[in-house]
């Protein structure tokens, strides 16, 4: 196991962002023990008080277990972390993880249209949902669209009234916008589609829950269809 040194000094997020790619990419293991906090200064060129804040936020994540006198272990983080660090699964290495795409997507199925209904049965601040529409079809990138359709659904989002979808939504959202340029061509399916997320606009508007979430379903499998699909024809291409 080697660590690049940091060119940026005595900064905790880089020290943190470092070791948790290595987590991800596995060449850091459930129960193996880190390298000392002097050591891992050492290789990594920084301080020592910025190693042991980025453990520290590490061990708060779940991520890595610090035991007073003794060494500081990796902990499996499919068990014991939290949506932040989606991203770091999403891109890993830079290039595009497709199975994590994927039940980002599926997260977004089961999620969508419960927030939807809720967001329609407490008719919360509904009144921007027509502009946010009309953003999205006025927005002939296809990226830019992507970002209004995100927009679009923050609305909905507040508009439910709850803190613990907000979180969910706020995590989804960090890991899905670095990949917004490389789902552009899967997304385009379910963005692309104007006329659904005004009649969904509609629904919510008019408090039929009901039908908020028989619409929100609909929207967002498209684009999970879709990508379930480029998935197949990958692992169908491989010896």
């Amino acid at each position: 196991m080697t660590f690049a040194k940091i060119e940026r000094r005595s900064l905790p997020g880089e020290v943190y962002d470092r070791v948790l790619g290595e987590l991800v990419a596995g060449s850091l293991t459930p129960g193996q023990a880190l390298p000392s906090e002097r050591a891992l200064a050492e290789a990594l060129g920084v301080s020592r008080p910025a190693v042991r804040e980025a453990l520290q936020r590490m061990a708060h994540a779940g991520l890595v277990k610090v035991r007073q006198g003794g060494a500081t272990t990796v902990s499996d983080f499919r068990r014991t972390g939290g949506l932040d660090i989606l991203p770091h699964l999403l891109l890993p290495g830079g290039d595009l993880d497709v199975a994590v795409a994927r039940s980002i997507l599926e997260a977004r199925l089961a999620i969508g249209p419960v927030v939807a209904g809720l967001a329609a049965e407490r008719h919360g601040h509904t009144a921007a949902l027509p502009a946010a529409v009309t953003a999205i079809e006025t927005d002939t990138d296809p990226v830019g669209r992507q970002r209004r359709a995100l927009a679009f659904w923050e609305l909905v989002v507040d508009a439910a009234d709850s803190v613990a979808f907000r979180l969910m939504f706020n995590s989804l959202r960090a890991a899905y916008e670095p990949a917004l340029v490389a789902l552009s061509t899967v997304m385009a399916d379910e963005v692309d589609r104007v006329d659904a997320y005004r009649a969904l606009a509609a629904a919510i508007t008019e408090g039929d829950a009901d039908t908020a979430r028989r619409l929100a379903h609909d929207l967002l499998n498209h684009a999970t269809q879709a990508l379930l699909h480029a998935i197949d024809l990958l692992e169908g291409a491989r010896p």
